[in-house]
């Protein structure tokens, strides 16, 4: 693979057992990058360790005044040059290859994981755990994966001259030959160390990094309550804490830096040592001297890919098994749809339990029968889904509260906990907190079909919806099914204002859908924000579209018209909005209220307010005084109604009498 191949066409399935396996597997799946960075790696350290005989051999040929010899040393010097310049050429370029083919295989599987668990991923990862792997921990495995074919052609190299010196001169080959394998191992004691101190550094600046992007979000909010500065302390607090773990990393590492610029200052002053004794007696020639004390000089280069690889996998383990857990993440099902044959909330035959007694069920239940059925209901959604017909969201039921959205209807969702409304979108969009009790879409749980078929058919939009920078015109180049134009979900979503605001900014812009839009949209107000978002969600006309509190930042006016844009662009299709508005309300086909996770009340806005006490304490936000009042009033005007109806009844009977 190489850089210009990139993206890969399939990443592969990678091992996510732990951080290790699955750098082993990256390193097998680029084994063809790494014996090719290998095979230059060994020529460039080979040609820089022959230097010394080169040099021997020049100094011998001085010595000796012999010309031929000292040709014969420039050719081999000469040699060793070229290898030395094809080597490292090509020895640099192969192992940027591998770390940028390596980052851009583990940022695929990460784009490929995010693309599948969608809004989930934040909600069983930390933001900043996402953070950290899809940007620093990207780059610290792509170094390891670089730097072991760099290491193993080190290695070699360190060992062939250990080799050939015993060969040439065996009473200095020995001196390196044992002082080279205590240096490469002096420092294998301090790695366990370093690695913890750089595993607090990492988990450190982790939570700096989380708690900077949570101050950033939610700036507005901080400047409103002036809380700006709390946060700023506590980012302050936590970017010292990371400057002092970093200090405390760093010199662990200085240390071990130390000890691998002094042994090798030992090992040659050992070597000159015992030479000088050898050269005196007349064992060696001055010549062979200089050849070991160059190759002991020269060695030092191979041996400093000793430490980068103690760095590289210390640094890049613990981003290795990050990258894992988030990789490891699942859907409650397959990604094509497959699911296991007994499934929570059903017996071990694949019977449904509990369906069949659920009002407004259908045939839906009696297809959940046996397992066989179930799957010819789920080709039959997919085969409808895949048409466009509407009627293929059917009814959207979720077992847990008994919400029951009906194909092509407009539902309002009234919650009496302000964070139910989130859960039961969560739920509706195929998250489920308990995926033992999933929610159905025309009688067939929604996990068991195809991701990508379940994202066309249901479609929810959180309570704070994110716009990516870029023009307006591509924040709204969204798939779709090509019957909503953008001027239609533009004016659905009252968005006119909007176009005319970012016109005025933007002067130079002749057409406001070029504008654009900064990071997450913070140039625009929360109004705003929601509108567009709306647009983008009614231009994507999905089966069934779930809209969480779409117009909490909306004023009155503005409301009721998206209410009324709503309900028109909408028609015939699936809608629940969970919402508390009643200008929101009143334009529902039916409304239902939930409380402690179970369905209260059911009818249309105007009937459960005068008939709900709840319906109407929730909506109208009525405090429990003001509704315990209310229901006395009303149970006092009922008593007098029949007190009084009870007199007349007995006047008009004395009368008769």
């Amino acid at each position: 693979m190489q850089i210009q191949d990139l993206p890969y066409p399939d990443p592969g399935v990678p091992d996510t057992r732990s951080g290790a396996r699955f750098l082993w597997w990256l390193e097998k799946n680029q084994l063809g990058g790494q014996l090719k960075a290998l095979a230059w790696g060994l020529l460039h350290f080979g040609s820089v360790s022959a230097l010394p005989l080169g040099v021997g051999l020049a100094v011998q040929a001085v010595v000796d005044g012999s010309g031929a010899a000292l040709l014969r040393a420039g050719g081999v010097l000469a040699l060793c040059c070229a290898g030395n310049a094809l080597g490292s050429v090509f020895l640099h370029r192969s192992a940027v290859t591998n770390w940028i083919t390596a980052a851009a295989r583990v940022q695929q599987l990460l784009a490929r994981k995010a693309a599948l668990l969608g809004s989930a991923l934040t909600r069983r990862v930390a933001a900043g755990e996402v953070v950290a792997v899809s940007t620093g921990d990207v780059e610290r495995i792509g170094w390891f994966v670089e730097a072991v074919s760099r290491f193993t052609a080190a290695a070699l190299t360190v060992v062939l001259v250990c080799v050939g010196l015993l060969v040439y001169q065996p009473a200095l080959g020995v001196v390196v030959a044992v002082g080279l394998p205590v240096l490469a191992l002096t420092v294998l004691p301090l790695l366990p160390r370093a690695t913890r101190r750089a595993d607090i550094q990492r988990e450190k600046a982790g939570r700096a990094t989380e708690l900077a992007s949570d101050t950033v979000a939610g700036l507005r909010v901080l400047r409103g309550i002036g809380g700006e500065e709390l946060f700023l302390d506590r980012y302050r607090r936590a970017s010292q804490e990371v400057r002092h773990a970093a200090v405390h990393n760093a010199r662990m590492w200085s240390l071990i830096s130390g000890i691998q610029v002094l042994l090798p200052g030992l090992v040659l002053i050992a070597v000159v040592w015992q030479g000088v004794h050898l050269a005196r007696q007349g064992r060696i020639t001055v010549g062979e001297l200089v050849t070991v004390y160059s190759a002991v000089m020269v060695l030092a280069y191979p041996l400093q890919h000793f430490q980068e690889i103690a760095m590289a996998y210390s640094f890049s383990r613990p981003a290795a098994k990050r990258a894992a857990r988030v990789l490891d993440l699942e859907r409650a099902t397959d990604a094509d749809g497959s699911a296991p044959p007994a499934t929570a909330g059903t017996g071990d035959d694949g019977d449904t339990a509990g369906r069949a007694d659920v009002p407004g069920r259908g045939d839906a239940a009696d297809r959940g029968d046996t397992a066989g059925a179930r799957e010819d209901a789920v080709r039959a959604v997919r085969s409808a889904v895949d048409a466009g017909v509407p009627e293929a969201s059917g009814d959207l039921y979720d077992p847990a509260t008994g919400l029951l959205a009906r194909a092509g209807r407009f539902t309002a969702v009234v919650c009496g906990d302000p964070d139910a409304a989130g859960r039961l979108a969560e739920r509706l969009g195929g998250h489920p907190a308990d995926p033992g009790v999933p929610v159905e879409l025309g009688g067939v749980p929604l996990d068991e079909l195809p991701l990508e078929q379940a994202r066309t058919a249901v479609l929810v939009q959180d309570k704070d919806p994110v716009l990516l920078s870029g023009s307006l015109r591509e924040l709204l180049d969204v798939p779709a099914s090509g019957k909503i134009s953008t001027e239609q979900a533009l004016d659905a979503a009252q968005c006119g204002d909007v176009l005319a605001a970012l016109a005025q900014v933007s002067p130079d812009v002749s057409d406001p859908l070029d504008t654009r839009i900064t990071e997450r949209g913070r140039s625009l107000s929360g109004g705003q924000r929601q509108r567009l978002a709306l647009a983008r969600s009614l231009i994507t006309d999905p089966q069934v579209l779930v809209l969480d509190e779409p117009t909490s930042a909306v004023d009155s006016h503005t409301e009721a018209r998206v209410a009324e844009g709503l309900r028109e662009l909408r028609s015939g299709r699936t809608t629940v909005v969970f919402a508390s508005s009643p200008l929101l309300l009143d334009r529902a086909d039916r409304v239902v209220l939930v409380q402690d996770g179970t369905v209260v009340a059911e009818g249309v806005h105007r009937e459960l307010l005068h008939s709900d006490l709840r319906y109407r304490a929730v909506v109208t936000r009525e405090t429990d005084e003001e509704t315990a009042l209310l229901a006395t009033a009303r149970e006092h005007l009922t008593t007098t109604a029949a007190a009084t109806a009870t007199a007349t009844m007995t006047e008009e009977i004395e009368e008769t009498a």
